[in-house]
């Protein structure tokens, strides 16, 4: 029996996009994130998904590195998880970049990425 982990809407500031000022000044990234594992046999956080280290990971990767895509981010993000949680099968994450201007009104701009252990 599989479990799913969520994180949903979680805020990071980020310097991400095409143009040179979305990479010059910070602005809000949302993330969703699905971590598919197996059902941990105990109630014991060992055996699961520690929300404090997926904010952590996705913090640090988000002010290391600078992406131009929400695909590249989103990407980068769904590696870095599947390579820290050795016990997660799958995983699924949508960037939303809610300060965008495409020349129209949108809610946001977003782009999910589904990776999975082989």
């Amino acid at each position: 029996m599989n479990v799913v982990v969520e994180l949903r809407g979680l805020e990071l500031p980020g310097r991400h996009g095409v143009l040179e000022w979305e990479r010059e000044t910070e602005q809000p990234f949302l993330y969703d994130v699905e971590l598919e594992l197996p059902e941990p046999p105990a109630d014991e956080l060992e055996g699961t998904v520690d929300y404090r280290e997926v904010v952590t990971l996705v913090r640090a990767l988000s002010d290391e590195r600078q992406f131009q895509l929400l695909e590249s981010l989103a990407g980068a993000v769904a590696d870095t998880l599947l390579e820290h949680f050795k016990q997660v099968e799958r995983v699924s994450v949508r960037v939303r970049k809610p300060e965008v201007n495409p020349g129209a009104s949108v809610e946001f701009a977003a782009a999910s990425v589904r990776r999975e252990r082989r």
